[in-house]
């Protein structure tokens, strides 16, 4: 147990979408000197996160879809491509990935290989990522994927080649963090 830390409140602000709490707590400085702080951190669950690439073909497979946060941040259309992604819910990572997988881009993969995990925002979200990468061919196409209507997602699949992708990031097109970072570890680890 961390013994820097002494946790002394604990408020509910929002739980309309996922938890939003407010925490108060004493933090034991460098200096010896117990501090009084307060922080919010929004709570939406664990997430799990992959890229799909084609070796033979040099391609990935991205998604895109309307981000409403992105939206009131100044992206003009709120649409954001990224790589495939979903909340653990009550899943691991793998068996999360696998169905974010099949209804996000219709391809039904199952060998897929965790290659890190990060905190993408610990500044203020509790959520940690994991992150997988796997390799798809055409056989492994079961729908048009798109997303799951009551959950109302609305995703376009795209197939586009990886350097297509690296392109994107350096003019913008691209913006979201682990789909960087993914598209960093395909070229660095020539997956394609």
């Amino acid at each position: 147990m961390n013994t820097t830390v002494k946790i002394l409140k604990i408020e509910v602000l929002s739980d309309n979408w996922y938890t939003l709490r407010k925490v108060t707590y004493e933090y034991l400085k460098k200096d010896g000197v117990w501090q009084t702080q307060s922080r919010e951190a929004y709570d939406r669950g664990n997430g799990a996160t992959i890229l799909l690439y084609n070796k033979e073909y040099k391609t990935v497979i991205l998604t895109r879809q309307f981000r409403m946060p992105t939206f009131i941040n100044g992206n003009p259309g709120g649409m954001l491509i990224e790589a495939c992604a979903g909340l653990l819910d009550k899943d691991n990572p793998e068996d999360c990935i696998r169905r974010e997988t099949e209804e996000e881009t219709g391809y039904k993969v199952t060998d897929v290989r965790k290659i890190f995990e990060a905190y993408m925002s610990p500044g203020s979200v509790t959520e940690i990522l994991y992150f997988f990468v796997a390799e798809y061919s055409g056989q492994m196409k079961v729908n048009d994927g798109g997303g799951i209507e009551h959950e109302q997602e609305d995703i376009e699949v795209l197939e586009i080649t990886l350097d297509e992708a690296l392109k994107m990031i350096e003019c913008g097109e691209i913006k979201d963090g682990k789909t960087i970072m993914l598209l960093q570890y395909a070229k660095l680890q020539n997956l394609v």
